[in-house]
C-alpha cells in the first residue's frame, strides 16, 4: 500500500534503504542469539551430584539465573506446541482416539510435577551421565508437564467448534488435510491458543521452584535458576533475597511479554472470526519496528513467503495401487475390538502397578489417601466456583476492550506467574501469629494455580467474539442479565469450559506446594492429597507416591467425566459460532 501511495502521488517508488530501525532490529536479534547460545552452552557443562555449584543469593547472579530459567521454559514451550498440534489433532479427528486420549489427558494434567520428577529424574540423568544436560532435560520435562495440557485442551476445543460455513468452504475449495489444518483449523484456534500459551508460560513460573530445586528421596539437585534461588532464600529465611527474586521475575516477564507475546497477540488478531472490522486492534512496537525496516523486512518477507508456500502445498498422498475396499468389520464390531484392546491395556497397567506397590501397601494406606483426596477435592470445587464468579465478568470486560487488554496482559502474566512459594513467609507468619487453622487458611494459596486459567480463557473467548454479534445485540437493545444469558455467556462458553478443566488440573497440581508449606525450619501441614504426595516424595516412598497419584487421577477423571465432558458436548452442539 505504501508503494502504491507513492506512485499515485506522482513520485517514483524506490526500494527501502537501511535505516536506524534496521540497526536497532539487528542489535536486538544478535543480542537474543548471543544470550540463547550462552545459556545453551552452559547446559552442556560437566556435572556431578557430589560437586554441584552452590546457588548464590547475590543479586548480581540473578540475570544469569533468569536467563537459564527462561531457556528451560521456552524449550518446554516448544515441546508443548509440538505436543498440542499432534495430540490435540488426533483427539479431535478420531472418535476412537478421543475416547482414550482425552481421559488420558485428564490423568496427565492431574499428576503433580513432583509425581513426574519422582520417576523421571533418574531416567534423564542416566541418559547423559556426567553432564548437566540430563538434569536440564529433567527440569524441562517437569516444566513441560505444567504447560502442555491446557494448550492441548484449547486446541482440541477449537478444532471441535470450527464454524460450519468455514468447514464447508474448505471442502468446496478441495483443501487437502494439510491445507485444511494450516489454513483453517490452526488460524481459527490461534487466538485462544496464544492466550493459553501465555498461561502455560506463567504456569511454568508457578512450578519453577519444584522443577529447578529437585529433591527426590536421597537425590538433591539445584540447577542455576530463579527457582533454585527462591528455594535457597526460603530455606535461609532471607526476605531480601525473596524481594530480589520478585524483581527479577517482574523484569523477565515484562521483557518476554514485549518481545514475544505482545507481537503474537497483535498478529493473531487477524484470525478473528467476524464479518465486520474492529474499531481498535492490538498493536506491538516489535511488529511496527520490523515493518519499517529495509533489509530485515525483505529477509523476513522471504521467510514468510517460504512459510506460505509450505502451508499451501497440498501434500496429498494417493495410493492408486491399493483400490478402496469395504471395511473388514462393521463399525460397531470395530468399536468393540478397539475398546476391548484399551480395556486390556488398562487392566495390564493396573496389574503392574498392583505388583509394584501391593506388597508395601495396606487398606489403611488406601483409606488415608482417599480421605486426603476428598479434602483436596472439596478445596478444588470451592476455588473453581469462587474463581468463576470473580474472573468471568472481569475477563469479558477485558477481552471486549483491546486497548484495556493491552494494558492488562503483562499484569495478568505476572500475577499468574507468581509462585506460591514466595507467599510462604506471609502464610506461615499469619497462621502461627493468629493461631489459624492451616486446613482453611492454606487453601487461598491454591487460587494462584486456579483462577488464571479461567481468566485467560475467558479473555481469549471475549477477544475472539465477533464484533458483529455485539453490534447486533446493541441494535436490538439487549442489555443486563439477558445480554449475559443470550449473548456473551454462550459465546465464551467453550473457552470457559476449557479454562475450568485446566483450572481444575492446575488446582490439583498447586495442592502439592500449597498444602504443605515451610519457611526455614517452620513447617505447616494443611492436610490433603497434595501434602500426602509431597511428604512421600521427600521420603522417597515410591509405592505411596504411586498410590497418591493414582487416587488423584481417579478423582480428576471422575470429575471430568461427570461434569466437564457433558459441558464440552453442550458447547459443541449448542454454542458454536455458526
Amino acid at each position: 500500500m505504501e508503494q502504491h501511495a507513492e506512485i499515485l502521488g506522482g513520485a517514483a517508488w524506490r526500494p527501502r534503504r537501511p535505516n536506524w530501525r534496521d540497526l536497532l532490529a539487528l542489535v536486538l536479534i544478535v543480542t537474543i542469539i548471543v544470550l540463547v547460545g550462552s545459556a545453551a552452552r552452559q547446559m552442556l557443562e560437566p556435572f556431578a551430584v557430589a560437586r554441584q555449584t552452590e546457588i548464590s543469593l547475590s543479586p548480581a547472579m540473578l540475570p544469569g539465573y533468569a536467563l537459564r530459567t527462561i531457556m528451560r521454559m521456552l524449550a518446554a514451550l516448544v515441546a508443548s506446541l509440538v505436543f498440542t498440534f499432534t495430540y490435540g489433532t488426533l483427539a479431535a479427528k478420531s472418535r476412537r482416539a478421543e475416547m482414550v486420549l482425552i481421559p488420558l489427558l485428564d490423568v496427565l494434567q492431574s499428576v503433580p510435577v513432583l509425581g513426574y520428577l519422582s520417576f523421571t529424574v533418574v531416567f534423564f540423568v542416566s541418559l547423559f551421565p556426567g553432564r548437566v544436560l540430563g538434569v536440564e532435560l529433567a527440569a524441562i520435562f517437569a516444566i513441560f508437564t505444567s504447560q502442555a495440557w491446557n494448550m492441548a485442551f484449547s486446541f482440541f476445543q477449537a478444532l471441535r467448534t470450527v464454524p460450519q460455513d468455514l468447514d464447508e468452504a474448505s471442502r468446496a475449495f478441495r483443501f487437502s488435510a494439510w491445507q485444511r489444518f494450516w489454513r483453517l483449523e490452526v488460524p481459527f484456534a490461534m487466538p485462544g491458543l496464544i492466550w493459553n500459551t501465555m498461561m502455560s508460560m506463567s504456569g511454568g513460573w508457578f512450578f519453577v521452584v519444584a522443577s529447578e530445586a529437585i529433591s527426590v528421596g536421597g537425590l538433591h539437585v539445584a540447577l542455576p535458576g530463579v527457582g533454585s534461588y527462591v528455594a535457597r532464600a526460603i530455606e535461609e529465611r532471607d526476605l531480601t533475597a525473596v524481594g530480589w527474586a520478585i524483581l527479577a521475575m517482574t523484569m523477565t516477564i515484562l521483557i518476554y511479554d514485549q518481545l514475544l507475546f505482545r507481537p503474537l497477540v497483535a498478529w493473531a488478531d487477524k484470525f478473528r472470526y467476524e464479518q465486520t472490522a474492529t474499531a481498535i486492534v492490538p498493536k506491538s512496537w516489535i511488529i511496527d519496528l520490523f515493518r519499517h525496516t529495509g533489509l530485515l523486512r525483505a529477509f523476513v518477507g522471504s521467510i514468510g513467503t517460504m512459510a506460505q508456500s509450505a502451508v499451501r502445498a497440498r501434500l496429498s498422498v494417493r495410493l492408486p495401487l491399493w483400490p478402496r475396499q469395504k471395511a473388514i468389520l462393521p463399525s460397531y464390531l470395530m468399536d468393540i475390538v478397539w475398546y476391548g484392546a484399551v480395556l486390556l491395556l488398562v487392566v495390564d497397567l493396573g496389574w503392574v502397578l498392583l505388583r509394584f506397590a501391593g506388597a508395601e501397601l495396606s487398606w489403611t494406606d488406601l483409606l488415608a489417601a482417599a480421605t486426603n483426596g476428598g479434602i483436596t477435592l472439596l478445596r478444588v470445587v470451592v476455588l473453581i466456583v469462587i474463581a468463576t464468579l470473580v474472573w468471568v465478568p472481569i475477563g469479558v470486560g477485558v477481552g471486549l476492550n483491546p486497548a484495556l487488554t493491552e494494558k492488562v496482559q503483562p499484569l495478568a502474566q505476572f500475577l499468574a506467574a507468581f509462585p506460591a512459594n514466595l507467599l510462604f513467609p506471609v502464610a506461615v507468619y499469619l497462621i502461627v501469629r493468629f493461631h489459624l487453622a492451616p486446613a482453611i487458611w492454606l487453601s487461598p494459596l491454591m487460587i494462584l494455580g486456579t483462577q488464571w486459567y479461567i481468566l485467560f480463557n475467558v479473555i481469549a473467548g471475549a477477544s475472539a467474539f465477533p464484533t458483529d454479534f455485539t453490534e447486533a445485540a446493541a441494535t436490538f437493545r439487549i442489555r443486563g442479565w439477558r445480554w449475559w444469558r443470550d449473548v456473551m455467556l454462550p459465546g465464551i462458553f467453550p473457552y470457559y469450559v476449557t479454562g475450568a478443566i485446566t483450572a481444575s488440573g492446575g488446582a490439583w497440581n498447586a495442592s502439592i506446594v500449597s498444602e504443605l508449606v515451610s519457611w526455614g525450619s517452620t513447617r505447616i501441614n494443611g492436610g490433603g492429597l497434595g501434602a500426602y504426595i509431597a511428604q512421600m516424595t521427600e521420603a522417597g516412598d515410591y509405592p505411596r507416591i504411586a498410590l497418591g497419584i493414582a487416587v488423584m487421577s481417579v478423582l480428576v477423571v471422575g470429575m471430568n467425566r461427570l461434569l466437564w465432558r457433558p459441558l464440552y458436548a453442550l458447547a459443541e452442539s449448542r454454542m458454536r459460532l455458526d
